[in-house]
């Protein structure tokens, strides 16, 4: 059983290195980490929380966080979202490619847990453009910090219960039945998806700005200052215009950043 010095240990180390609070989360990060350390061999937390603090890129701090994170999410969840893009924001960002001579459209996921979300974003994407679509660089950008959840996405397997929400339309041409309960994704869905481990904590590395972010049900998981750090580096890496969509239970300050508030869950950067 971890000890309370340990678990303050963890909190602070989890928070300064991936602005997440886990304060509140004492039974999980004792019922996850004492598992974890019993099943590798650790004689007790602090050896296991050294050879992270060593080695910051290494098997166990990679391991750590895979343990600590939940992830749950689901296909076509908060589907008024994926409404609003057919309706508005790919109506908007198409428009605004063209008329900078360019047909690339810079969507990013970047908290995109086991694949649910960027799959049902590409699929949006991809009836939007219909046959047009050969002529677009439409790849989305899916991100997370965990990479257990980005090895379950990229392999893309689902249970027949977890595809059912979605429109059997895009059930039958996006997916192949493995067995009689899993279904898995076809190439052709695949290969609209870039896949990549990244901490929203760290310098943001891209060159070129998004037109669309989901950054969905994942604030809920930092305190104050980390959030509006991580929305306010968000805006600086969009298009004037471009849209960001958040959790339907989130909500941002407006005079905490420069987002223009749309309707609930839905914001834009200034400008057109």
């Amino acid at each position: 059983m971890i000890t309370d010095s340990e678990f303050n240990h963890i909190v602070v180390y989890v928070k300064r290195n991936y602005g997440i609070d886990l304060s509140q989360k004492r039974v999980l990060v004792g019922g996850r980490l004492d598992n974890y350390l019993a099943r590798n061999g650790y004689a007790n937390c602090e050896e296991y929380l050294a050879k992270v603090e060593k080695n910051p890129k290494g098997a166990e701090a990679t391991d750590l966080i895979n343990v600590l994170t939940t992830n749950h999410t689901y296909f076509m969840r908060e589907s008024e979202h994926f409404d609003y893009m057919t309706k508005v924001a790919l109506p908007w960002a198409k428009a605004k490619a063209v008329s900078s001579g360019q047909k690339d459209l810079r969507i990013w996921s970047a908290a995109s847990s086991t694949g649910e979300e960027p799959y049902g974003l590409a699929m949006v994407v991809l009836d939007f453009f219909g046959l047009e679509h050969k002529a677009w660089d439409t790849r989305i950008l899916a991100t997370d910090v965990s990479t257990r959840v980005l090895e379950h996405a990229s392999k893309g397997v689902y249970l027949k219960e977890d595809i059912a929400p979605l429109p059997s339309k895009w059930k039958q041409r996006y997916f192949k039945q493995l067995n009689q309960e899993e279904y898995q994704v076809k190439d052709e869905l695949k290969q609209e998806l870039i896949y990549r481990q990244f901490n929203l904590m760290s310098p943001f590395p891209f060159k070129r700005k998004f037109h669309i972010v989901f950054l969905r049900n994942v604030m809920i998981y930092f305190p104050d200052d980390t959030k509006y750090q991580v929305v306010n580096k968000i805006y600086d890496f969009m298009e004037p215009g471009g849209y960001l969509f958040i959790g339907t239970t989130e909500s941002l300050n407006r005079s905490m950043t420069k987002f223009q508030y749309i309707q609930p869950s839905i914001y834009r950067k200034q400008g057109t």
